[in-house]
């Protein structure tokens, strides 16, 4: 039986924009559950680590830094920490064995590390930075860990950003060789993140197996360090000072972990997937006339676009775990 295609609007969850990850979990019990969260030492996947771990889940995070994510996990009961770089496949080929070894089964992955508008880098064969990390690395990821995703029906959450919107997938010029703009490039990642959402849930529904993608909402982070400050200047963020100069124009970090807690945890989302989410809600399509910059493009949730890109990822990456 093939599980229903939801829908891309509204179910009023009763959250919001100002939601924080408790308030989502609040009555939910996670014990006994065991999470993967990348990038849950920093940031938003820092408060969505200690959020999971408040409502009882054990935690795995893996870390480019190991020692600094050590560092800022400490005092966590239940947080295990492990070297990932999600740049270098291979790094992401043995942390995936060496998990896989330890014969468990995840109940939540959290695809919530990346990287932003960072000059131009290329890794590996030439690989553009941000498509690298933010997309392939994840896609590799789980795809390697596809044993230990399937037995537990795990969902599978793909944080992407409003700044899908900026660029859809490049796939005559994936790596930005053609005039590299460092939007642009962190623009196409984050319409993969959702694609890639898409399309997992269209394999993997049947199989227990639901995804999601989302939008965290403007939160001032260190995913920012690529930026200078004048840029964040001009563009109307803080001052001269570092002060933001509207502090209602941003989330904090809690309000912006929220809709990936949501998202891995609720229960007003089952038997849901295949969406893209904002503000502890499903989003809806984006104004066609660009007038408003909310929603989900039509290119980012395109599902032959989305069967397109996993082909050429599962090339690029050397795995497909349902070739």
């Amino acid at each position: 039986m093939t599980s229903a295609i939801t829908p891309q609007h509204g179910i009023d969850s009763g959250f919001g924009a100002r939601s924080t990850a408790d308030d989502v979990l609040k009555g939910i019990d996670l014990s006994g559950r065991l999470a993967l969260v990348t990038g849950g030492y920093s940031g938003i996947g820092l408060e969505t680590t200690r959020a999971l771990v408040r409502a009882g889940a054990r935690v795995v995070v893996p870390a480019r830094r190991p020692e600094q994510a050590r560092e800022n996990l400490a005092g966590l009961d239940g947080v295990e920490v492990a070297a990932l770089d999600l740049a270098d496949l291979e790094s992401v080929s043995a942390f995936a064995e060496r998990f896989l070894a330890s014969g468990r089964v995840l109940d939540m992955v959290i695809n919530s590390a990346g990287i932003m508008a960072c000059p131009e880098t290329r890794v590996g064969p030439g690989r553009e930075l941000q498509f690298a990390t933010n997309h392939l690395g994840h896609f590799a990821l789980v795809n390697r860990l596809w044993p230990a995703i399937e037995p537990g029906g795990a969902r599978v959450v793909s944080v992407s950003s409003l700044a899908h919107h900026f660029s859809p997938i490049r796939f005559h010029d994936l790596d930005w060789r053609e005039g590299y703009d460092k939007w642009g490039a962190y623009g196409q990642a984050k319409t993969a993140n959702v694609l890639f959402a898409v399309h997992l849930d269209r394999l993997a529904r049947d199989r227990g197996v639901r995804a999601f993608s989302l939008h965290p909402g403007g939160i001032l982070t260190p995913l920012q360090r690529y930026l200078p400050q004048q840029e964040m200047i001009d563009r109307g963020w803080i001052d001269a000072e570092g002060n933001l100069l509207d502090p209602d124009a941003f989330k904090t970090p809690p309000q912006g972990a929220a809709t990936q807690v949501w998202a891995a945890t609720s229960p007003q989302l089952d038997g849901m997937g295949g969406v893209y989410l904002e503000d502890c809600d499903i989003a809806g399509p984006a104004p066609a006339d660009g007038s408003r910059p909310v929603g989900v493009k039509d290119w980012a949730v395109d599902p032959e676009q989305a069967a397109r890109l996993w082909t050429v990822s599962a090339e690029l990456t050397g795995v497909n775990a349902f070739a």
